[in-house]
């Protein structure tokens, strides 16, 4: 799951060159414990002598001024934004970019892997998490998932959640004399994508290596199944198989070495994995009860005592970790009355 970190000076407000033509600037969020997403202004790749902007924000108010403020601050102004190039279909990724292309003519590109979330998405015309609480359902979690679903989820509004201009597959993207890699990483959802740099050495990592916590597991759009976490982790070895870059994540600072982060997150995964087999013990339980039994964030915060939100994110977190010891073969699993019910292998 996503936990609270000390945000410290990375999310204030202004502009980082991270190198020359390279900019972050943190977009505020609204209610979020995360505070801020980073987006990336790159100077020296659109031919016409634009932007090209790496991920959009969250369409509030704020992050349009925000924006504003850090592009005047390196002479440039929102007009000079042509492409916006977005890691992932989560709101505050994705519905900035769309506004920003309704008034700009930005070109807005995507991961392939996003589309049937976001058809998905114009059918339901619901911000509510459907394919979430129904693995809340699967994992026996079905009251925390009616209160959940009573919640108010902001309203929908469909102006935010366009198709982008152009849907992007592994491929590498040309600008000028420079180029981005695209690198499909399905996990934290099933389209998320990273762009590469392998000129100068930096990755732009969206929301799939974060420097300072887990990002939550297939917390998507589109129907459940599959398995996010497996995916997730052949994702992560997928990075070392390029040269090590300086990490450029959505939430946190800028970090010099992405092959180093990566190997902390399979280890911490490698830690759930296996404390998720000590809370099943014996028995047979659900993943909610198994959740139950585990402490969450990096305070061991016991799970009564995270809000409904953390608690759905926690239950899915356990079910996509149980899911893998069954892929394993560490684990059997059995669906009763609806709900997947998991054993350990004697």
């Amino acid at each position: 799951m996503t936990t609270r970190f000390d945000q410290g000076p990375w999310a204030a407000a202004g502009v980082q060159t991270v190198q020359p033509g390279v900019h972050r600037v943190p977009l505020p969020l609204p209610n979020d414990g995360l505070h801020a997403v980073n987006v990336y202004l790159l100077e020296d790749l659109a031919d016409d002598g634009g932007l090209v902007m790496i991920d959009g924000g969250w369409a509030i108010p704020e992050a349009r001024k925000t924006l504003e403020e850090a592009l005047a601050a390196i002479d440039r102004d929102l007009g000079d934004i042509s492409h916006i190039l977005v890691t992932h279909i989560h709101r505050d990724h994705y519905t900035h970019a769309v506004e920003l292309r309704r008034l700009l003519g930005s070109r807005v590109y995507l991961g392939a892997g996003e589309r049937p979330g976001l058809e998905m998405l114009d059918r339901l015309r619901s911000d509510e998490p459907v394919s979430s609480l129904q693995t809340l359902r699967r994992a026996g979690a079905g009251e925390l998932a009616d209160r959940i679903r009573a919640m108010d989820h902001g309203g929908f509004d469909p102006s935010v959640w366009e198709a982008p201009d152009r849907w992007l597959a592994a491929e590498t993207l040309r600008f000028g004399d420079r180029e981005l890699r695209v690198v499909p990483t399905p996990g934290h959802t099933k389209g998320h994508v990273v762009f590469l740099d392998e000129q100068r050495g930096l990755l732009f990592s969206g929301d799939h290596v974060l420097p300072h916590i887990t990002p939550s597991i297939g917390f998507e759009l589109t129907e459940p199944g599959g398995r996010p976490l497996a995916d997730y982790l052949d994702s992560l070895r997928l990075m070392n198989r390029y040269a090590d870059a300086r990490l450029l994540p959505a939430h946190g600072p800028v970090s010099d070495s992405t092959h180093t982060r990566v190997a902390e997150l399979l280890a911490h995964h490698d830690d759930r994995l296996a404390k998720s087999l000590t809370a099943l013990g014996e028995d047979t339980l659900d993943a909610h009860g198994v959740a139950r039994k585990l402490g969450w964030t990096r305070r061991a915060v016991p799970f009564g005592e995270l809000n409904a939100f953390n608690q759905m994110l926690a239950v899915n977190e356990t079910a996509a970790h149980l899911d893998v010891l069954v892929l394993e073969g560490r684990l059997t699993v059995a669906s009763v009355g609806g709900v997947d019910q998991y054993t350990r292998v004697r």
